[in-house]
């Protein structure tokens, strides 16, 4: 079975039984992921590189192949059955086997991240629409933490989401929404210094990158 086909079933699969932690029915597309790792190559030296959210490591195969000799990847991922995927292919697939020895798969949340825990840069998977806005918050209170001053964020989020979900939903959903594009907002206002428009992904998306 081939590993694109592999993966997008696996993906299905916990679309089905966990939306609101998976939040897409597919795997992100190699558009996006290229996006997402765009500063990954950017660097010099040994840096710390931290994806949040990698599912089965569709974007984490963009990072891979743009890692510098010295530099450390760590995979936070809180699915069981993605944990279990990420490990397979670092011990299988050639260029996630050439970077193994200098990549932790770590399952648990982010925000349980210690505080020590410094990275030059950040990539988030995360479905943040799905989650409440406290959840949000405190997701976004633990990239500030662990980012290194001067470091960068990159994230993304599907082309007009809120406002076309808004549309449909009651008051409840509605102000649920709003509380988060006002979190997001306080990152993207006085941090954001580039985004990307990727309109072949399924579902179109913004890639937001943020220097904090």
């Amino acid at each position: 079975m081939s590993t694109w086909f592999h993966d997008h079933r696996v993906f299905w699969r916990q679309f089905r039984q966990q939306f609101h932690t998976t939040g897409a029915v597919l795997p992100s597309g190699r558009f996006l992921g290229r996006a997402l790792a765009r500063y990954v190559g950017h660097g010099t030296g040994a840096r710390r590189i931290l994806e949040v959210g990698p599912g089965t490591g569709a974007v984490t195969a963009s990072i891979v192949k743009q890692l510098g000799p010295k530099d450390q990847l760590d995979l936070v991922e809180l699915n069981d059955e993605f944990v279990r995927r990420l490990r397979e292919r670092l011990a299988s697939e050639g260029a996630f086997q050439r970077v193994a020895k200098r990549t932790r798969v770590l399952h648990q949340k982010v925000e349980d991240l210690p505080p020590g825990e410094l990275y030059d840069l950040i990539i988030s998977g995360l479905p943040l629409n799905n989650f409440t806005v406290a959840d949000v918050e405190r997701i976004l209170e633990a990239f500030a933490r662990l980012l290194r001053p001067g470091g960068t964020l990159s994230f993304f989020e599907y082309i007009a989401i809120r406002p076309a979900r808004a549309l449909v939903s009651g008051p409840a959903e509605k102000a649920r929404l709003r509380g988060i594009g006002a979190a997001l907002e306080g990152i993207l206002k006085p941090y954001e210094i580039q985004r990307d428009w990727i309109w072949p992904n399924v579902p179109p998306a913004w890639v937001h990158h943020c220097r904090i």
